[in-house]
């Protein structure tokens, strides 16, 4: 499942941008490739973000991964839900599942990431 109004990064996070807000969260592709996500560390309100910075980490029954920021901004605010539930990025990862949002710092970086075909391209290429 790849939403076509989102765009992506080679390390599985996507991003919606509206205006210039911007949200984020990790892909269905990832999301099942990490199987069961039992624990989620998110960012600080206010934070300034550097495009593939680190921001948190997702851990799951199988490993623990670092989450990068798609876009340069500041975190507006943070997916509180995650702290109880984080099996939401399971159950709707392009959805209630979402991690971070933010103000973006510039439209370009946004046009610069995959869209939803070029993502599935990529993807067909790790799979072989």
């Amino acid at each position: 499942m790849v939403p076509n109004n989102f765009r992506y990064t080679k390390t599985h996070e996507w991003v919606q941008l509206t205006g210039d807000e911007a949200l984020m969260g990790i892909t269905d592709y990832a999301q099942n490739h990490l199987g069961d996500v039992v624990y989620i560390e998110l960012p600080v309100v206010g934070a300034k973000l550097a495009a593939h910075q680190v921001i948190g980490n997702i851990e799951s029954v199988k490993a623990v991964s670092e989450i990068y920021a798609p876009l340069a901004g500041e975190v507006a605010a943070v997916n509180e839900g995650l702290n109880n539930s984080p099996e939401l990025v399971n159950q709707d990862p392009h959805g209630k599942g979402w991690i971070v949002r933010f103000k973006a710092a510039g439209k370009a970086e946004f046009e610069g990431l995959m869209n939803a075909v070029e993502y599935e391209k990529y993807l067909e290429g790790l799979d072989k």
